[in-house]
């Protein structure tokens, strides 16, 4: 480890109740913190504010207590510090690396089905990119329209911008997996912001580890590829890289990712059960 002081985070969503899955990326985080004599943070991401709920948030921190952690205050919580996220998103505009997408999700399905070239991701298809070439005149007129709009990150420009300022490589480091190249053909343009809301996922997480100074993002496996994403913002938002970890996912019996929205087993039903926090570590093999 490096001679800084490591700062680790955890930052659930309170959409749903903690699960086993989430409880091993907080003792993930909270050891490596502690093993190093560094920080553990805890961050609430409520950027969604239509599933976000405060008897969520207080389950998160009684699960969290519960499993033996201790966190530093004040915790910072997305949906009280828009305007940090609104400021990042003007910088974007300025460089002219976003753009608004007036498509519907409906629009954009019947596009990828008729065309035998769309780009994929790693997921599947990607946008195609429909509204990057519209005119500054038509996004005008559409937004003085009123029509509903997201803003998507012109991922190719934005790298080849980079490229061409400092002519180096765009990488991240993981500390298992090494260094990668960025690789933005992964997600295509994807969303940063929404007509109503200045900041997405990608931005907020961004923009949060910056401003807390985290050094050493710990995070499941699944989202490694979301991490091209993040440092393409870092190198144009001018942010620190934190270096990554990208720790093993807790499974199910049929080896599926534990996710709230598949009604995985909380952490409170199991404490229900006669479960300790003992055996939560032992499950998750931090004992």
């Amino acid at each position: 480890m490096p001679d800084e002081t490591v700062v680790t985070r955890f930052a659930p969503s309170p959409t749903g109740h903690l699960h086993l899955g989430h409880a091993y990326a907080a003792l993930f985080a909270e050891a490596t913190a502690r093993e190093t004599g560094g920080r553990f943070l805890l961050r609430i991401e409520d950027i969604d504010t239509s599933r976000a709920r405060p008897d969520f948030e207080h389950a998160i921190f009684d699960d969290l207590a519960w499993l033996g952690l201790e966190w530093e205050e004040p915790i910072r919580r997305q949906s009280e510090h828009m305007a940090d996220y609104e400021r990042a998103l003007d910088r974007l505009r300025t460089m002219d690396v976003v753009y608004p997408c007036f498509c519907t999700r409906a629009e954009i399905r019947a596009e990828i089905a008729g065309s035998p070239t769309a780009p994929h991701g790693l997921d599947g298809p990607l946008y195609p990119e429909t509204c990057r070439s519209l005119s500054e005149d038509e996004r005008g007129a559409r937004q003085a329209d009123g029509q509903a709009f997201a803003l998507r990150l012109d991922a190719s420009r934005a790298l080849h911008m980079i490229k061409q300022h400092d002519g180096s490589l765009l990488t991240w480091s993981d500390v298992d997996a090494g260094e990668h190249a960025v690789n933005t053909a992964m997600f295509g343009d994807v969303v940063i912001a929404r007509k109503e809301t200045p900041t997405s996922y990608h931005l907020a997480v961004t923009i949060d580890d910056a401003l807390q100074g985290v050094t050493l993002v710990t995070r499941g496996l699944d989202l490694m590829p979301a991490t091209h994403i993040h440092r393409l913002l870092q190198s144009l938002l001018d942010l620190p890289v934190p270096r990554y970890h990208h720790h093993r996912l807790i499974t199910d019996d049929a080896g599926q990712r534990l996710a709230t929205r598949d009604k995985a087993t909380s952490l409170s039903a199991l404490r229900d059960q006669g479960i300790t926090a003992k055996d939560v570590r032992c499950m998750v093999g931090m004992l």
